[in-house]
């Protein structure tokens, strides 16, 4: 299953819409592109594969594998990006400004079932980035 994350660089922070089998799913906010530093940039566009992943904090999401120079990079909850992201990927409902969004969690318990449904298919959940 392929996921097109298609984004909207700002100064402030990135905005990007999501789109799985060429149908619209909703938005992102991530950091503003800042050369893929550490904790402060979003990553470079590409492709990743996506994996499960579970924590206490953020319970069932999700991970981008082999993120040059980056790692746990993450699709978690968060409706502000600078204030709640260090490189990961948030998806929100809607957006309510620059790197800003609303109803991050269940955006992302939607997203997280579509991808353990492909997973227990035994599918590659990709994520595809681009400008």
């Amino acid at each position: 299953m392929d996921i097109h994350l298609h984004r909207t660089y700002f100064k402030e922070s990135t905005n990007g819409a999501l789109f799985i089998r060429d149908s619209f799913f909703g938005f992102c906010i991530e950091l503003p592109w800042l050369n893929n530093r550490r904790n402060v940039s979003c990553i470079p566009e590409g492709t990743y594969i996506l994996k499960a992943r579970y924590s206490q904090k953020f319970g069932h999401h999700l991970i981008l594998e082999n993120v040059k120079n980056r790692t746990l990079i993450l699709i978690h909850p968060a409706n502000d990006a600078l204030k709640e992201l260090k490189g990961c990927i948030a998806p929100v409902t809607c957006l309510s400004g620059i790197g800003k969004g609303t109803s991050s969690k269940n955006l992302l318990n939607k997203l997280v079932s579509k991808c353990y449904q492909a997973f227990d298919r035994n599918e590659t959940v990709k994520l595809i980035i681009k400008s």
